[in-house]
């Protein structure tokens, strides 16, 4: 972990959806430059923690506070401006238009700034070289492993103090998660702060600095990464069974 303070802070907070919330009373944060995991079984929560981050799920009780803001009443479109960007499952890129172009639609916000735009461009290139090679290319004619470093090269082109990753390695070669983890490990060592939503443990604990497991909307288990790589994560494996 780099710098001084959580660059994300959430405290006690409950979200769902229509009447019912899904997350209950959560708990957790990312320091700066620290990679964060959050696991569980399908229908924990998961996801709606992130939605909740990006404005998508509005909060009924709780804040989250991003880089010393709080954020948990801005609508989506102002948080995606510089506080916290997404790489959701599933990608959702445009498949008709070119890599370059997708990349592009991530620095809508900075558009004005053609200079910082190339430079975030540059520096998606340098993460993934291959991207640069099919950068006129359409998106619907890349490997799912190549898609989802489009999805993170979009989401690296909003600048944003956060990086929030929906299952990155879901249905993706064991060569493409493998690129895909190196080039998570190559964000944090820029100082990049991510919070990853995994089922797959080893995947979390290769990229990641500490785990948090929610189970039924609540955060069960907190361990370092550590302590996973070791193999000490019998308790992580029963939650996610």
């Amino acid at each position: 972990m780099s710098g001084t303070g959580p660059v994300l802070q959430i405290e006690s907070l409950s979200c769902g959806y229509g009447r019912f919330d899904v997350v209950h009373e959560v708990n957790l944060h990312v320091g700066r430059g620290e990679a964060v995991a959050l696991l569980g079984p399908n229908g924990a929560g998961k996801t709606t923690v992130l939605r909740a981050v990006m404005g998508l799920v509005r909060n009924r009780r709780g804040s989250i506070v991003v880089g010393g803001t709080d954020i948990s009443d801005l609508p989506t479109h102002r948080i995606a401006s510089g506080h916290a960007a997404i790489a959701p499952e599933g990608r959702r890129l445009f498949t008709d238009l070119s890599v370059e172009d997708n990349l592009i639609l991530g620095a809508l916000h900075l558009r004005r700034d053609r200079p910082r735009v190339q430079a975030l461009l540059a520096s998606v290139y340098a993460l993934f070289p291959v991207l640069k090679a099919y950068r006129r290319r359409r998106s619907a004619f890349l490997s799912g492993g190549e898609q989802q470093m489009v999805a993170i090269g979009r989401m690296l082109m909003s600048d944003p103090e956060i990086l929030l990753l929906d299952e990155p390695s879901i249905a993706l070669s064991p060569v493409a998660v493998e690129i895909v983890a190196r080039a998570l490990m190559a964000l944090r060592e820029r100082g990049a702060s991510l919070l990853l939503v995994e089922q797959r443990v080893d995947v979390a604990a290769q990229v990641c600095d500490r785990l948090y497991v929610l189970r039924h909307g609540e955060i069960v288990e907190e361990m370092s990464a550590e302590h996973a790589r070791r193999g000490e994560h019998s308790m992580i494996d029963t939650y996610l069974g």
